[in-house]
């Protein structure tokens, strides 16, 4: 499996959200702007996030309860993209097979590495790159390294910043500012 890294510049995001149009757009505004695994993602029906202040499930992976604010642009995105006839029992990334069925997570990286070369985004995309980025902008815009390595229920800090690409950053700086 190839480590996948965030998206690190707005230039890249917006570049990414001018690559997708519908359903894969709001798939990648929900996904970075809420920090959630892809298989908590897919899963979600309309009545889960429309006319909601907050999404409950319970981690796929963990199998523990989260819940979480729909922010402004996750709100946004879904105004925009789900149709107002929608039914809530109806998968937000419904399938184009089959009937009421999510995309699949093998799709899900499809789609986002496609819209990745239409973007001109040259570094590893997958899936967690949604996830890993949210932590990578929250973390450089008030370094709040505790709350961050909660919301991805990880063990130390050290491994929040390794996850969301800091550790990397900084050798990178140190490579980049030696001229012996």
């Amino acid at each position: 499996m190839e480590i996948v890294q965030p998206l690190r510049t707005k230039r890249e995001i917006n570049a990414m959200k001018a690559a997708l149009n519908g359903r894969d757009k709001l798939l990648f505004i929900l996904g970075i702007n809420s920090g959630l695994r892809i298989s908590d993602i897919l899963p979600l029906k309309v009545g889960d996030v429309r006319d909601r202040s907050f999404i409950a499930l319970r981690e796929e992976k963990t199998g523990k309860s989260k819940n979480f604010r729909i922010n402004d642009a996750i709100k946004r995105a879904t105004a925009e993209f789900i149709p107002p006839d929608a039914g809530d029992d109806e998968y937000i990334f419904r399938s184009r097979k089959g009937a009421n069925r999510p995309i699949t997570r093998v799709q899900a990286y499809r789609i986002l590495n496609d819209a990745a070369t239409r973007a001109g985004i040259t570094e590893p995309i997958g899936c967690h790159t949604l996830r890993k980025t949210l932590g990578y902008h929250a973390y450089k815009a008030n370094e709040d390294l505790a709350t961050l390595q909660a919301l991805f229920n990880h063990s130390s800090q050290a491994v929040t910043l390794r996850y969301i690409g800091i550790t990397q950053d900084t050798i990178d700086e140190v490579y980049a500012n030696i001229d012996l």
